[in-house]
């Protein structure tokens, strides 16, 4: 396996499209949707977290101001194909570290049932359970304190 960068870059990058693709693909694709039919004027005001191996994006992390010291991550997808290898993993704690050191005193995501596991072993505790996309995709609301220790 080569070496996984992990940068993070804005909308105006050459690799934002495959940040795009990415998205697309894991988390758009299997509830029958698509990106074409959004509104992305969000994305450009965003830092993007990817990871890369060989000049690929494997894996991304949006990550997005919304005032009063608070993140917002949203947009986490690692294709399927590297599950399981701590890419979404060191993902988190590259965006973790961004947060402490631009002072913010916050972080917020909305996750889906599947992923909860993953984010409560990083420390995130659910708020709320809301139903956003349908009875077949339900959205957790989670949060912590930026510079929180694991455990």
């Amino acid at each position: 396996m080569s070496q996984i960068a992990i940068t993070h870059i804005t909308s105006k990058d050459t690799r934002y499209q495959g940040v795009w693709d990415l998205r697309e693909e894991v988390l758009r694709r299997p509830l029958g949707m698509s990106l074409k039919n959004e509104d992305l004027s969000k994305d450009h005001e965003d830092v993007v977290f990817i990871a890369e191996e060989e000049d690929k994006v494997i894996g991304c992390l949006m990550l997005h101001d919304t005032g009063n010291g608070i993140m917002q991550f949203r947009q986490m997808a690692v294709y399927d194909a590297w599950h399981g290898k701590g890419i979404g993993r060191q993902l988190m704690l590259a965006a973790e570290q961004y947060c402490v050191q631009q002072s913010y005193s916050s972080i917020t995501l909305h996750a889906r049932s599947v992923a909860m596991g993953f984010y409560k072993g990083l420390g995130y505790a659910a708020e709320l359970c809301h139903c956003v996309l349908g009875d077949f995709c339900r959205h957790w609301s989670l949060g912590r304190h930026a510079g929180q220790e694991y455990g």
